[in-house]
């Protein structure tokens, strides 16, 4: 048999050999760094036996299925260790994710000295440098062993494979797991771990389910990666916008109000109001969009027309029993349907499109409750939603302008180097999940596809995550844990015209159906200021920030002037405090710093006389006197060309 090899080299071999035994014939380095494999592609444990001509890639801690098997073995290392010293928890399940592992299992909440002792114990087992061993049973044996070894949630996995399955294994000393693998050849292989945290998780996130524990952890092959690892998980709390926005008093949550759904502070609802008026001012004045101001609600026969209610119900907040109620209601989970009955209010002509429209919508969606976090995942949520009726000749060029707006409110933000961009396409696999023909979809997806190429965007392609009608364009970002959202959407919809009737009269008198493109141009004001808050550890651009100017008297004499000061600056839209407590100027000189703010006015004796301001700003710390027109000259042009200026000095707050 021929092995084709990473580098295109073949090696030929007269009978079937294991994929470790083909690493050690290469080099007895490379079967030491060896973690699993790679045999046409699919991922394959280093027990594997190959007997077929195929091609081979060898994977170490340098690749990413590589560091996967690490982290896999880690877990099972884990599970392990909790079995030794709590018998009588439960195993779950524990795969490896993209910054570690994680277990769930059912007991009792972990302690951190609970995950002190567990790292303890699987230092023990790694040194023990057990090997993992990998069997199978037919699936009726299967169900039987883990019944024998009292592992309910594992019973359930294997009761959910085919009945002809064989059901694989791993077993390292006494300790035995289902799993499919690959792993390492032995637990020596875990070089560098640390357990990070523990949480509650439903089995199989499902809230109707059994609560377990999950414990997260990762693991690399190198302590010095750990340790950057972990300094990176440092920073990430630092900058976690649950935890800073808190701390900043940008919101808070009650739970007397309800998961998923925030309470916004003076201060955050100043920043999502000049969010807002940007957003607004920008879509109306220079992208050429109406607004329009719809319903929270409608009825049910609204979303069945639209295909939300056989597609999307479960997602929404539905009022009223349909088994006792002439009407029911729901609270909205898009805007579209309703900007379309704004659209055929009044009968359009080719001169007419494209039809921009445009809302600032409050919009609401019944997440499951293991899955909202902070901001980033709310049940009430508010949009920069639009729709645009377009003819079909002027699609292609309005999607590439919808692009462009939401690529000009990136780099407004500071944000546009963060994302990455996913053309959305739908699961044929998967046909009732859409409406729609085939060679609609084909057409559509290729559509935007030739956008994003011919404008030299870098783009992945996910199947299965398109909406039921239609393609789109997903501009995601990662949070400071790693974790992707959507911030921006751009949908091509070639369907939904003809379910709501809607029509142009061409210039040959005919009614001819449009196309429709629907957008978002920043996307959730919520998940922005999120992103936001963690991009920026708080310090944001002057023009964003809820105060910008803090105005600091150094004694009790000088409050008068203070306030001019005030005065002026607030006469000049530029958002301003005073800070006129019985303190010294060195420990407001600190808090304003801890607060974030921009710039600091210094204001004593000179300054009162010659009408000047001490300037001290995040970004160059001590700017020295300026007379007050200046400065504000300075500011006023910052905050309207919405500039985004480097810290130059990095200022100890003790």
């Amino acid at each position: 048999m021929k092995i084709t090899l990473k580098d295109g080299s073949v090696k030929v071999y007269e009978s079937a050999r294991s994929v470790y035994d083909i690493a050690l014939d290469i080099s007895e380095g490379l079967a030491r760094a060896a973690c699993c494999a790679k045999i046409d592609g699919k991922t394959a444990d280093l027990r594997t036996v190959i007997d077929h001509d195929c091609e081979l890639s060898i994977c170490t801690a340098n690749d990413e299925e590589g560091l996967a098997a690490i982290r896999h073995t880690a877990s099972h290392v884990l599970a392990e260790a909790v079995k030794n010293l709590f018998p009588n928890a439960k195993l779950a399940i524990g795969p490896s994710i993209e910054t570690g592992f994680y277990y769930d299992f059912d007991h009792e909440a972990f302690s951190r000295d609970d995950l002190d002792a567990l790292e303890a114990e699987m230092k023990k087992i790694i040194k023990k440098g057990q090997k993992l061993e990998k069997f199978t049973l037919p699936r009726a044996e299967a169900i039987a062993f883990m019944e024998e070894r009292q592992e309910p949630f594992k019973v359930e996995l294997i009761q959910d494979l085919p009945e002809d399955a064989e059901i694989s294994f791993y077993r390292q000393g006494e300790f035995v797991d289902l799993c499919a693998g690959p792993h390492l050849m032995s637990t020596k292989g875990v070089k560098a771990f640390k357990l990070t945290s523990s949480s509650m998780a439903y089995w199989r996130g499902d809230s109707d389910k059994a609560r377990l524990q999950r414990i997260y952890g990762t693991a690399y092959n190198k302590k010095e990666d750990l340790q950057a690892h972990l300094e990176r998980m440092e920073d990430a709390k630092r900058r976690d916008h649950n935890r800073l926005g808190r701390e900043m008093d940008l919101f808070t949550t009650v739970d007397v109000i309800g998961q998923g759904l925030p309470l916004f502070t003076p201060r955050g609802t100043k920043m999502l109001m000049k969010l807002q008026r940007w957003i607004e001012d920008l879509e109306d004045k220079e992208w050429g969009y109406v607004r329009t101001r719809t319903p929270l609600m409608a009825k049910s026969d609204l979303y069945k027309m639209s295909g939300h209610w056989d597609h999307y119900k479960e997602g929404m907040f539905v009022l009223g029993d349909e088994e006792k109620d002439k009407e029911i209601f729901a609270l909205r989970p898009m805007t579209c349907p309703f900007q379309y009955y704004v659209y055929k209010n009044t009968q359009k002509s080719y001169r007419d499109l494209p039809y921009r429209m445009s809302e600032t919508s409050t919009l609401f969606r019944n997440e499951d409750s293991g899955e909202m976090h902070g901001l980033t995942r709310v049940r009430q949520f508010t949009i920069t939603e639009g729709h645009l009726v377009v003819r079909p000749d002027q699609m292609v060029k309005e999607f590439k302008g919808c692009l462009a707006l939401a690529k000009h409110c990136l780099t407004t933000l500071g944000v546009e180097e963060d994302v990455t961009y996913h053309l959305s396409k739908w699961d044929p696999e998967n046909r009732e999940k859409y409406i729609g023909e085939p060679e609609v979809w084909n057409e559509t997806e290729q559509h935007i596809r030739n956008v994003l190429t011919e404008l030299e965007i870098p783009f992945v392609e996910d199947v299965g995550e398109a909406a039921f009608y239609g393609p789109k364009v997903d501009i995601n970002a990662r949070n400071v844990y790693g974790k992707e959202d959507t911030m921006i959407t751009i949908q091509w919809d070639a369907l939904l015209a003809e379910q709501f009737d809607m029509y142009y009269v061409d210039q040959n008198g005919d009614k001819v159906r449009p196309y429709i493109i629907h957008r978002t141009s920043m996307g959730c004001y919520e998940r922005t200021l999120a992103w936001l808050i963690e991009k920026y550890a708080g310090k944001f651009p002057t023009w964003l920030c809820p105060e910008q100017v803090r105005v600091l008297p150094i004694s009790e004499k000088y409050e008068a002037y203070a306030m001019k000061v005030l005065k002026v600056l607030r006469a000049m839209d530029i958002d301003a405090e005073v800070d006129n407590r019985s303190e010294k100027i060195g420990f407001k000189i600190r808090e304003a710093r801890l607060a974030r703010v921009p710039y600091m006015l210094v204001v004593g004796q000179q300054e009162e006389e010659r009408e000047l301001v001490s300037v001290r700003s995040r970004f160059a710390g001590d700017e020295g006197q300026k007379p007050l027109t200046e400065f504000i000259d300075q500011i006023c042009e910052e905050i309207a060309l919405k500039t985004i200026r480097k810290e130059e000095v990095q200022e100890e707050v003790k």
